[in-house]
This record gives C-alpha cells, structure tokens and sequence, in this order.
C-alpha cells in the first residue's frame, strides 16, 4: 500500500528520447534512452538536476507511447533523438511505490482508486522518477519510485490566492 499527497509541482525542463515501444521491450528502451540522453547531456557539459524519469502518454497498452530521460536546468540542443522536454507543473497525486518494478502496476490501480474516491479526474500524462539505482541496490523490495500524476482542474474548481 503505498501513501498518496497532493503536491504542487513546479515545471521542469527536460532531455529525453520519446518513442512507442512495445511492452516487452520497454526495459531496453529505458537503458537506450538513459545512456544516450546522458551521452548527450556530456557532450554539451550539462548535467542532470534529478533522477532519471519515464513519462507516459495515456494508458499503457501493448504499445507504450514513453519518453524517458533526465531533468534538466539548462536547455539543450537537440542531439539525434534526445529532444527537450518538460514535466508539468501543478497539482498533481504523488506516490512512492516501494519494490521492483514489475509491481508498479498495484500502485497506479491504488492510485486511480484515490482519484476515483478523492472525485479527482487524472491528466492525460503521468511520470516516475526513478530515485534508487538498480546497479548499487541490488534487492529490488527496496527500491523506490516516485510517481507523479497531474491533476485536471475542473474551470473555477481552484480556489483563489
């Protein structure tokens, strides 16, 4: 069971490779895209401001519309397919999923249970952030994800600062 916040979240910049990948080969296209976003972000002496993430557009199917990648704080230029990007800002329902990946799937049901009972509507977009490295933990029940998935605000639902 994992804790569910409402957070404001600021917009961040990114560098990214987005394709539609099928499911079975989504792990190799988070490697690719990790190595060479990195590769990338040398060549022109920027670096990460954040963990790695995966973005995905819609809900996954067998094919998985997916970009992954690195926050960033400064613009890069556009490098074969690593592309700038952006994470949303605004409200959005944050949870850490705690545990290997393949379980993932349990918390975003439990997520989509909070939007449901909460009688907030999901955006069309939400993203993970990766924040333990599988190569230097290498028991899976420990590592960490954090979710993040915006919240669509109904026209004058928000309240006034």
């Amino acid at each position: 069971m994992a804790n569910f916040q409402i957070v404001e979240e600021p917009e961040h910049a990114t560098a990214a490779l987005r394709e539609r990948v099928p499911a079975a080969e989504l792990t190799g296209f988070f490697s690719r895209a990790f190595r060479e976003t990195m590769s990338a972000l040398k060549e022109q002496n920027l670096r990460p401001t954040g963990p790695p993430f995966g973005k995905y557009y819609g809900s996954p199917n067998e094919v998985i519309d997916v970009e992954a990648g690195f926050p960033i704080a400064e613009p890069i230029t556009p490098d074969a397919d690593v592309v700038l990007g952006i994470l949303p800002g605004g409200r959005s329902v944050e949870a850490i999923h705690i545990g290997p990946y393949d379980t993932i799937g349990d918390t975003y049901a439990e997520i989509e249970r909070y939007f449901a009972d909460a009688k907030l509507t999901p955006g069309a977009v939400m993203w993970e952030s990766y924040l333990t490295d599988p190569a230097t933990e290498s028991d899976p029940s420990k590592w960490r994800t954090r979710i993040c998935w915006p919240i669509v605000e109904a026209m004058g639902s928000r309240p006034r600062r």
